[in-house]
């Protein structure tokens, strides 16, 4: 039984659209419903901070998808984050199954240079330091050989109606209103973007691939481009001038004041300000692997979910 932990969020929504595409048993986890219907499909209520409501909900998974988001919040971050990451292990052994574990990349902080699966972890943000320890506390039963365990890692996603996807919301769902876009940092540094479709089906890859256990994965991705060519193909792709507003740091803070996910989002600007340049050759080579392109990526975007108006 293929088992979603924080079942609901746009990679847990991808990754069970492909487990239903191949027919198989899925139980879905989560604090809230999640609005799919499917054969073979069940949700279950659970907080991953409660040990045994985790027990529960998870007795008799065979695979095991760790894709939980928390309250962009430090705080928040460190308080939770080790707990369930314990809890999660601790529940995956007793079962026999295998992890695999949803990861962003600030536990690399600032990259010069292509960031790979052999990057070493230098944090310069606290949600880089919570994830760095997470990550550690896994890998660590991997070496001890008690459990079997991958980390799949992803860029920024795009792709999506979430509000954390800042190319969806910043610049397509503008660009479909017609409205001047918006980018985070500096445009002409590189940044790249997972496609929330190759996210889903790369996780599915990695839980049918028993052989690709016990080690870093990073998704397949496009290659980086600067920001100004991301904001002219996607004005290009709506039929619009390519107008955008830089948002610098000083905006974030101030807007920060107001809104507490935004505050949460100061201390990661250096991502934006600088290239920010993710490589998923490992991947792309091992499982074939071709990751969708920006153009045919945002073109379906602009069919789908943010439509011209």
């Amino acid at each position: 039984m293929h088992t979603i932990l924080g079942a609901g969020g746009p990679v847990a929504n991808a990754l069970t659209q492909e487990l239903l595409k191949n027919n198989k048993t899925i139980r879905l986890v989560s604090r809230r419903p999640v609005d799919i219907k499917g054969d073979n499909l069940t949700w279950q209520k659970a907080d991953l901070l409660d040990y045994a409501g985790l027990q529960a909900a998870v007795k008799g998974a065979t695979i095991i998808y760790l894709c939980a988001g928390l309250v962009y919040d430090a705080k928040i971050w460190r308080e939770q984050w080790p707990v369930i990451m314990r809890n999660v292990i601790n529940v995956t052994k007793e079962n026999n199954a295998r992890l695999i574990f949803f990861d962003n990349i600030y536990m690399y902080g600032l990259v010069n240079g292509p960031i790979t699966e052999e990057t070493p972890y230098k944090p310069n943000s606290e949600k880089g330091k919570v994830r760095a320890e997470i990550a550690n506390m896994l890998m660590a039963e991997v070496k001890a050989g008690s459990i079997q365990a991958t980390i799949a890692r992803a860029p920024d996603f795009y792709g999506t109606s979430s509000t954390n996807a800042f190319l969806d919301m910043m610049v397509l769902a503008k660009f479909a209103k017609k409205q001047s876009a918006q980018w985070m940092g500096d445009p002409e540094k590189l940044h790249n973007f997972i496609y929330i479709p190759d996210a889903g089906k790369a996780m599915y890859l990695l839980g049918h691939s028993p052989e690709s256990d016990n080690q870093v994965w990073h998704l397949p991705t496009a290659p980086a481009m600067p920001g100004k060519q991301f904001i002219e193909l996607a004005a290009k792709i709506y039929g619009v001038k390519p107008k955008y507003m830089r948002v610098r740091k000083f905006m974030l803070r101030l807007m920060g004041l107001f809104v507490k996910v935004i505050a949460g989002a100061v201390e990661m600007y250096y991502q934006n300000d600088n290239d920010y340049n993710f490589n998923s050759d490992k991947f792309n080579k091992a499982f074939n692997f071709k990751p969708t392109s920006y153009e045919d990526g945002i073109r379906e975007v602009a069919r789908t979910i943010y439509k011209p108006e």
